[in-house]
């Protein structure tokens, strides 16, 4: 049952974000369409028992900034409202140039000095996320980002 779940929220998410807000991810004040070879990454991470406000610290303090230092645009981070999902579950999109650039951008902040150390210190107690997934999309051709 909790596959199931999991299933409906990321395409729930990605139904909803591509349909209202992933056509306005801001840069810089200015609202920015994407260009239609960009791909977007729906990521869910589940974390382990307790450990939602640490990983969420993660992506707060470190992650994000660092994803854009590798070329990893953050479109939007959510957390679900209703339990049990809301007790261990965020949910982020990026934006990749290509599925290549996602490649390479993930390569270089998986080796990053300052991701490496903060992971470990984040995990020191013990791993924050218990599984991730990971869908690639595109824009469809009725989609606002085209």
């Amino acid at each position: 049952m909790r596959i199931d779940v999991r299933y409906g929220v990321m395409v729930l998410a990605a139904v909803f974000a591509g349909g209202v807000f992933l056509g306005l991810a801001l840069d810089g004040g200015k609202v920015a369409r994407a260009q239609s070879s960009s791909v977007f990454e729906l990521r869910t991470y589940t974390a382990n028992e307790g450990r939602l406000e640490g990983l969420k610290e993660e992506f707060r303090g470190y992650a994000a900034r660092i994803f854009e230092r590798h070329g990893m645009k953050n479109v939007g981070y959510w957390v679900p409202t209703d339990a049990p999902l809301s007790d261990d579950t965020l949910i982020y999109i990026l934006q990749h140039d290509s599925r290549e650039a996602a490649q390479q951008s993930w390569d270089a902040f998986r080796n990053d000095p300052e991701w490496r150390a903060a992971f470990e210190e984040l995990n020191r107690d013990g791993r924050l996320a218990a599984s991730v997934e990971s869908v690639y999309m595109e824009a469809t051709d009725f989609s606002p980002l085209q």
